[in-house]
């Protein structure tokens, strides 16, 4: 399977993992030894503010702490968007990378967005391949405006409706849960 870095993995709608329902996944590092993401969609209802006041003010909106996964819920993960080079930063992919939360934020000037996640999506070797192979995970192209959208919560739609043709059609197809 190719690398999917820098991509989203979109959650089919037949995915019965709670934790992963309607979820978007921005993929950070996909290698031989695993994969490691962040879901963009799930923001909590807890302010960066009350868990890392120093970093509030360089939060893109909305400034909550997201759910970036269910592995170590205790860990938190800055996703950024920096404009120059910036110790502390490790780019991953172009302008976007993760920081070190430890860091004064003020020493940092390159950051222009920041979303704060507590805890990972995370696959062992060859884990994520096999769950793409299967059908788990539909993988599509990430648009620059996907890791700091300001509406989080209707990101999955609007991700599944810009792929046009039968994916799109998903967008408009009601969950039969909901009933």
């Amino acid at each position: 399977m190719s690398s999917t870095v820098g991509r989203l993995l979109v959650a089919p709608p037949a995915l019965r993992d709670p934790n992963f329902t309607e979820a978007v996944v921005f993929v950070l590092t996909h290698n031989d030894e695993g994969a490691f993401g962040l879901v963009l969609n799930r923001p909590s209802e807890v302010p960066v503010s009350t868990v890392l006041p120093a970093w509030e003010d360089r939060c893109t909106w909305p400034a909550n702490v997201f759910s970036g996964g269910p592995v170590q819920l205790n860990a938190a993960v800055g996703l950024v968007r920096v404009t120059g080079p910036t110790e502390g930063v490790a780019v991953a992919l172009g302008d976007l990378g993760t920081v070190d939360l430890e860091r004064d934020p003020m020493l940092m000037p390159a950051i222009t967005d920041l979303r704060v996640f507590a805890g990972y999506s995370g696959w062992g070797a060859e884990q994520l391949d096999g769950e793409i192979a299967t059908g788990g995970w539909i993988v599509v192209d990430a648009a620059p405006g996907d890791p700091f959208d300001p509406q989080p919560k209707t990101l999955w739609t609007r991700v599944v409706a810009r792929q046009g043709g039968v994916l799109a059609s998903l967008a408009r197809t009601p969950n039969p849960e909901w009933n």
